[in-house]
């Protein structure tokens, strides 16, 4: 058995007056063909990739402590735990 995508074909006037049909088709993954003259034109919906300053942070609070360097973590064979820092001599 073949999978085979069906391409939608239509000519400018059937697409001014199916726009968001067309728009929808293409953001479920069909592609559609826009002929005018004789020229295609191939929409594909672009998927919007997350903008580097929408992650959501993964602590709500964080103690000075830890951000001072005073606080440290280690890996043991129980998992990882959460352990003073040696100071520097």
């Amino acid at each position: 058995m073949y999978n085979v995508h069906v391409m939608k074909h239509m000519k400018v006037a059937e697409a001014r007056a199916r726009f968001g049909e067309i728009l929808d088709e293409a953001e479920k993954g069909a592609p559609v063909v826009i002929e005018r003259r004789g020229v295609r034109f191939r929409l594909v919906a672009e998927r919007q990739r997350p903008s580097a300053g929408s992650k959501t942070a993964v602590f709500d609070f964080v103690d000075p402590a830890v951000v001072a360097g005073q606080w440290s973590w280690k890996a043991g064979a129980t998992g990882v735990t959460f352990a003073p820092r040696r100071k520097r001599r």
